[in-house]
């Protein structure tokens, strides 16, 4: 889907939006996202939305609209409870909160006096578990007999893993953006969450895949089913390792105890790339490879077009892959 058709996706969604009386907070939040649908994109726009369905909740749970004066300590002690009840995970209460303080600056940009000085919330910071596939288990994926149905699923998630980057971007990869850089195969794109032009070399297992395509990228498959098809590939590759997880239902998170393949979505093949290939490759390496911002020094340092990095990765991978060979 091309970016014009998903912001006239947008726009469309927009206009048709409910209106709200002036001067609620449900009034400004819907301004807001009016006045930036030109420059976010189609996952930006769902993660609005489920803050203002939220927020919408709440108002249904309190049985009144909350003015953009209402909006102050009270409310933030109300709203978190009300989440808590409902089951919301940590991370939809909090990320809500950090909205509606990013709509209370927008309302103050239009003269208009909120309490954004008293709207401050304190997290009680969780240990996150992070999912990922090990070398092992994702070998295992590659040796796996899978129906034919799932052959570009099982290419993709591949690729992720070998590239580190988010489904929006690997995805999209297409022939035209292939290069070579010294004879080493390269894909030059821009992601689309940050707009950070990337130059990566492509891993020989990803050259592999190609290769095996006709010298093509895979399909290119939805998103819903994608997440779908690696569950079901996990499941036949014996992913079945027994670990606490969050599963989200609905915006709500519950921890269960399941089996790895259960909770594979189209983020694991990033989060795996990261962890594989840490302690391996130097951090400021893989950094330039995933477009990561968590390590502000080091992106300080990092140009993400420098040939002599991408040289530089390229052997990384070629000598980590020819070992796993021998």
């Amino acid at each position: 889907m091309t970016k014009k058709k998903i912001s006239d996706i947008i726009k469309k969604i927009c206009t048709e939006e409910e209106e709200y009386p002036v001067n609620t907070l449900l009034y400004f939040v819907s301004q807001y996202i009016n006045n930036r649908k030109e420059r976010i994109c189609y996952s930006t726009y769902k993660r609005y939305k489920v803050f203002r369905n939220l927020i919408a909740r709440f108002e249904g749970f309190i049985k009144n609209r909350i003015t953009i004066s209402n909006v102050n300590c009270e409310f933030v002690q109300n709203f978190i409870l009300f989440c808590k009840q409902e089951y919301y995970n940590e991370n939809t209460i909090y990320r809500s909160l950090n909205f509606i303080k990013t709509i209370l600056n927008f309302v103050e940009k239009k003269g208009i006096a909120t309490s954004i000085r008293e709207f401050e919330f304190k997290r009680i910071k969780e240990e996150k578990e992070v999912i990922t596939l090990s070398e092992e288990e994702i070998t295992s994926i590659k040796k796996t007999k899978i129906p034919a149905a799932l052959k570009d699923s099982k290419d993709w998630l591949l690729i992720s893993c070998y590239t580190g980057q988010r489904i929006s971007d690997f995805m999209n990869f297409t022939n035209d953006k292939l290069l070579e850089i010294d004879g080493r195969l390269c894909i030059n794109f821009i992601q689309q969450k940050t707009n950070k032009k990337i130059l990566l070399p492509l891993h020989p297992a990803v050259i592999e895949i190609i290769k095996s395509n006709n010298n093509s990228f895979p399909k290119l498959i939805n998103a819903q089913l994608y997440n779908k098809n690696i569950k079901k590939i996990g499941k036949l590759a014996q992913i079945n390792e027994a670990i606490k997880a969050k599963k989200r239902i609905g915006h709500r998170a519950e921890s269960l105890l399941v089996e790895k393949w259960e909770i594979l979505t189209s983020h694991i093949g990033r989060r795996s790339f990261a962890t594989n290939f840490y302690g391996k490759i130097p951090t400021s390496l893989l950094i330039s490879a995933t477009g990561h911002a968590t390590e502000q020094m080091f992106l300080n340092y990092i140009n993400p077009l420098d040939k002599d990095q991408i040289l530089c990765l390229s052997n990384y991978f070629d000598t980590i892959y020819n070992q796993q060979l021998s």
